[in-house]
């Protein structure tokens, strides 16, 4: 009988490696923020000398890196599982504009949360059914996936914001128990409930395995394409959450919400260890590049400066630590044919 073999994070030896590396890579990243907070306090003296600025500061990168932090852990699991989803944004605007509809606006707040669950949830399996069974490239359904669902959440809203009167939902971005935001909470929930999925059930064991040699996963007798198109439900189910989270913001919801969030929750994963070519990743990584764009815009905010560089300093980010993976990719190599 053929049993699944352990993902290298629970492998002696090389697994302490592992685990070795991704300290080093996390202290890295909190070495970064670090040196982002004092950047701000060099160019930002008057503001900094404030403590209660800084604590609403604080607050405000951990309510801006929440939504995208959320879509973050669901690409994460994709991107390890050996994939990549480019229609998250997409699937956000489509669950926000439909949770928003009058029609389902009347059944209350849990009716707009089911709504938003559960169209990001159906978009995500759609477009795992069109990768796993379909056999198409994840790069061509999910950019198919992404125009398609912008096109019809535009349709749905007639390309009008629609405002949210729910005051429950408006309500959960303002909510702060134990004086820390509820979207923060909310949050940390998904980052836990990601971590210990990847870490600690087979379903994690799974992700990294097909990841990392699809085939050898199969001929351990694990489902790819099942496994693929729950992959792809959980970022759709990510999606909705954050579709949720967005509305309650700004108490509304419109075709163009959460543009370009597929780029930033990749970026975050990417920056945070997770490898393109699947089979590696962490969550607590893919949390520490969320924090690390949500600082540099909020430097860039709080000292005036254009968006134009922010995305240029975003993007220098990305090349670099792609490149830093793939030299470290080669190195690895060349040790173990040693």
């Amino acid at each position: 009988m053929i049993t699944e073999t352990a993902p290298p994070e629970v492998q002696t030896g090389k697994g302490k490696r592992r685990l070795d590396e991704n300290v080093l890579r996390n202290l890295g990243l909190v070495g970064v923020l670090v040196l982002l907070v004092i950047i701000g306090i060099i160019t930002r003296p008057d503001l900094y000398s404030d403590p209660e600025w800084v604590k609403d500061n604080i607050f405000t990168i951990l309510q801006q890196a929440s939504a995208i932090g959320v879509v973050a852990v669901g690409m994460t699991f994709v991107i390890i599982g050996g994939g990549i989803d480019l229609s998250v944004g997409a699937i956000i605007a489509l669950a926000g504009v439909w949770a928003t509809t009058l029609a389902t606006q009347s059944y209350g707040a849990a009716g707009m949360i089911f709504c938003a669950l559960l169209v990001g949830l159906a978009v995500g399996l759609v477009n795992g059914v069109l990768i796993s069974y379909g056999k198409l490239v994840p790069f061509i359904a999910t950019l198919a996936m992404m125009v398609a669902a912008r096109g019809l959440a535009a349709q749905i809203s007639g390309k009008q914001t629609q405002v949210s009167t729910n005051t429950t939902i408006n309500d959960i971005a303002t909510t702060r128990p134990l004086g820390i935001p509820l979207l923060v909470w909310i949050l940390a929930l998904v980052v836990a409930i990601g971590w210990i999925v990847l870490n600690r059930t087979t379903f994690g064991r799974r992700t990294v395995a097909i990841g990392g040699n699809p085939e050898a996963a199969r001929l351990a007798g694990i489902n790819v394409k099942w496994q693929t198109l729950l992959l792809y439900g959980l970022s759709g189910l990510c999606c909705g959450i954050a579709a949720i989270m967005l509305t309650s913001q700004g108490t509304s919801a419109q075709a163009a919400m959460a543009n370009l969030y597929e780029l930033d929750a990749i970026a975050a994963a990417i920056i945070g260890g997770t490898l393109l070519s699947g089979g590696r990743g962490t969550i607590i990584g893919t949390l520490f590049g969320v924090l690390v764009f949500a600082t540099i815009t909020n430097l860039f905010a709080i000292n005036n400066l254009s968006t134009e560089v922010q995305n240029m300093v975003k993007g220098g980010i990305i090349v670099a630590a792609v490149l830093i993976q793939q030299f470290r990719y080669r190195s690895l190599t060349q040790l173990l044919k040693r």
